[in-house]
């Protein structure tokens, strides 16, 4: 009896690099490319219209890029499983893939072995990292935590017009409120970021993302 192939959607904005993928897929017998999709709406259409075992998924993509792509699609089809193929190795787009469902990450140098192995792994639901992307996950795990400075809505409010450079007055005729219920804003805010002027306030507002 045949061994039931793994169904596969390749997700690329580049026809070569999909043209490539492609010549590697058809030579392993039990996968199947069933489809190709060059943005992420494609690839969520497909994904309604019919369902592949593994996307291969890129992260820069047109309309809707790979990780709101992944996200949609893992949300709807949790069976469906995702690994990102990209060339990009920043923590960052490391983290936002994985925490939006994928089950892979791997850099577009990866050997044909490997991503043959994380194919199966996927299909398996086993994880499988490229190790710059094992690299940068360590790398986040071992930042320290960013400060909680416990800034209530208003300050944060106050806080941003200070980074805008508003003086008291300003700020008081922008929030419509009085200038000595600012001036106390500005005074707790200076209090909770242990700093004694506005110019190191906003300095670190800005250092540490505050506002975000």
């Amino acid at each position: 009896m045949a061994k039931e192939k793994i169904k596969i959607l390749l997700v690329d904005d580049h026809e070569m690099v999909r043209s490539g993928i492609k010549v590697f897929l058809e030579t392993i017998e039990d996968f199947a490319l069933i489809g190709e999709a060059s943005d992420g709406e494609q690839a969520v259409d497909f994904c309604n219209q019919t369902q592949p075992d593994v996307i291969l998924m890129d992260l820069v993509l047109p309309e809707m890029d790979g990780v709101q792509a992944t996200k949609l699609i893992r949300d709807k089809y949790p069976q469906i499983q995702v690994i990102v193929l990209t060339s990009l190795n920043d923590e960052s787009f490391v983290s936002k893939a994985l925490q939006a469902g994928a089950i892979g990450y791997l850099l577009k140098n990866v050997s044909i072995d490997d991503l043959a192995q994380a194919i199966r792994f996927a299909h398996q639901n086993q994880p499988f990292l490229s190790p710059e992307a094992t690299k940068a996950l360590i790398s986040t795990a071992q930042q320290p935590a960013r400060p909680n400075y416990n800034l209530t809505a208003r300050e944060k409010e106050v806080l941003a017009q200070m980074v805008s450079g508003r003086s008291n007055p300003s700020i008081a005729d922008e929030l419509g409120v009085s200038r000595s219920t600012i001036k106390t804003h500005v005074s707790n805010i200076l209090d909770k970021l242990n700093v004694t002027s506005r110019v190191e306030a906003v300095a670190l507002a800005i250092e540490n993302d505050l506002l975000n």
